[in-house]
């Protein structure tokens, strides 16, 4: 009897997965599609940001380098949900205003394009300062040596301090990664229709809660393990023609 309940319940979960109605998977996929979407464009907005951020730290003037120690202060103080609210309601309202005041219609703004820009400003401030310490971790000669050799600045980051900084920010970048693929979950408190918010719509109509929150667990640890391959190999790119550590010993 135990047998037949167990597969009758094993029957009607992978109905309620069916990537086609009566199924909730495709709505699942979507989401998490969504997610991705936002997280890809999310983290590539912090690299932008941290990168131009760790050089103005680090070579910026007095009042940039105190403007950058806001950002990344305030950032990494205030918890992300009430960023998120800020960012995203106050956000939008000013552009809204802006527009309005030159003479143009309201702005409506795409959930994609709200939620990369809301995450990137988050994952801009810790970026900021992985590749602050990164860049700080490149042995000074080498700097030196392509300063001797007549390169200006943005050569030298692109020959040298970028590539050789990389083998110290890759573990600090993926776990930034890591945490733009979490934090999108924040974004259903605004609806948007992120995997988190998608995978509580169909538990909510079938009352199946159990069954769509494992499969949602499920889909991001597939993201994880997938993700933690890619930067293992990134990883090990970067510190090509490095010496490795065995046994603490270089």
């Amino acid at each position: 009897m135990t047998n037949v309940l167990e597969l009758l319940g094993l029957a009607e979960s992978a109905e309620l997965l069916a990537l086609s109605p009566p199924g909730w998977g495709g709505n699942l996929l979507r989401g998490l599609l969504n997610s991705l979407q936002i997280a890809f464009g999310a983290f590539g907005m912090g690299l932008i940001i941290g990168l131009f951020g760790a050089y103005g730290k680090l070579y910026g003037g007095p009042v940039l380098r105190d403007l950058l120690a806001i950002y990344t202060t305030v950032i990494r103080a205030v918890p992300e949900l009430v960023l998120i609210l800020i960012l995203y309601y106050v956000g939008t309202d000013l552009i809204n205003k802006a527009a309005t005041a030159m003479g143009y219609d309201r702005v409506e703004i795409s959930g994609i394009v709200a939620g990369i820009w809301v995450l990137g400003i988050v994952q801009g401030a810790y970026a900021t300062e992985v590749l602050r310490g990164a860049i700080k971790a490149v042995p000074p000669g080498q700097i030196e040596a392509a300063r001797a050799y007549g390169m200006p600045a943005f050569m030298t980051m692109r020959r040298v301090t970028i590539p050789a900084m990389m083998s110290f920010a890759t573990p600090g970048l993926a776990n930034l990664w890591l945490i733009a693929t979490k934090d999108t979950a924040l974004l259903a408190i605004v609806g948007f229709a992120e995997l988190t918010l998608e995978t509580r719509q169909a538990a909510s109509s079938t009352r199946a809660y159990f069954t769509f929150f494992l499969a949602a667990g499920a889909l991001y640890l597939l993201v994880t393990l997938f993700s933690g391959l890619i930067f293992g190999w990134i990883e090990r790119w970067a510190r090509r023609g490095q010496p490795s550590l065995k046994g603490g010993q270089p």
